[in-house]
């Protein structure tokens, strides 16, 4: 049987349905914006559906960079400095179909990854004033951590959807 093919269940399974119900959320709030919608900040906030979704893909690749490689896994992407910013807004040329095709390819890595990878690897985290020095995180917990970003700016979108156009994801 291909691992594709392979029936996920118990722990993984767990974690893949969360992550999933969390990126599901995410997405629904994007769903018939256009993209000038999708950019608008139209809350006291900077943060728009489009930046969040973008935030939210790129995270995500980093900690599971993370997770097959450790630290060394997690920088910029293609070898230059973080745009903190513009990671959290939709720039020129960027739409809301790019930006969920971009969503939809990270994910599918990602789920690829864990249904495959030991959950127990753990890597030293980065030196960062946020982390404490010389923890460590495991796969596991990487794969929490996807779970409580996701939800927490699924959270955050759906607000700003909501003052959009009144459009909830729930209720």
């Amino acid at each position: 049987m291909s691992e594709s093919a392979k029936t996920v269940t118990g722990e993984r399974a767990d974690l893949l349905q969360t992550l999933g119900k969390h990126r599901h959320f995410l997405r629904y709030t994007a769903q018939g914006l256009s993209d000038e919608q999708a950019a608008a900040t139209p809350t006291v906030s900077a943060l728009s559906v489009g930046g969040l979704i973008k935030h939210v893909t790129a995270t995500e690749k980093q900690w599971m960079n993370f997770a097959v490689g450790g630290a060394s896994g997690m920088g910029a992407g293609d070898g230059g400095e973080v745009d903190w910013a513009d990671g959290f807004r939709m720039t020129a040329g960027e739409t809301v179909e790019s930006l969920l095709k971009s969503y939809e390819e990270v994910a599918r890595h990602t789920d690829e990854l864990l249904t495959t990878l030991d959950l127990d690897t753990a890597h030293p985290l980065p030196e960062a004033p946020w982390f404490e020095p010389g923890a460590a995180w495991s796969v596991r917990r990487v794969a929490l951590h996807l779970i409580a970003e996701t939800s927490q700016h699924a959270g955050h979108a759906d607000i700003i959807r909501e003052t959009i156009d009144g459009q909830r994801t729930m209720g």
